[in-house]
């Protein structure tokens, strides 16, 4: 049996404008949002458009290019995989954040 890839693609346009960072171990880290739409017709025929927001977080090289080249509202497809990161609130809860771990992005359209 051949292993499973935990691999993602995403279409989408930045909801703003990247936060990149330069780290004290001499790398570089960018985070950003990412906005996703579907649109489908309702029950009724009405016209729908659905829209998800995803947290990317990129290092290194893509960072870099995240930085030059990457703004708000420019759209990107990206190739990456899912993590799931967990915390505790003030409280004692246990929450958890999904992110994709970008190492390609291509850009689309123009700038």
């Amino acid at each position: 049996m051949s292993s499973l890839r935990n691999q993602v693609q995403l279409i989408g346009n930045l909801g703003k404008d990247p936060e990149v960072k330069d780290l004290d171990s001499g790398k570089k880290v960018a985070n950003f949002t990412l906005a996703t739409n579907e649109t489908y017709r309702s029950k009724n025929g009405e016209k729908k458009v659905e829209t998800q927001w995803h947290n990317i977080v990129a290092w290194d090289k893509t960072a870099e290019i995240i930085e030059k080249y990457v703004t708000k509202g420019r759209e990107i497809i990206l190739r990456g995989k899912l993590t799931t990161e967990s915390y505790e609130t003030r409280d004692g809860d246990k929450r958890y954040v999904t992110k994709v771990v970008c190492d390609e992005v291509v850009l689309v359209g123009n700038k």
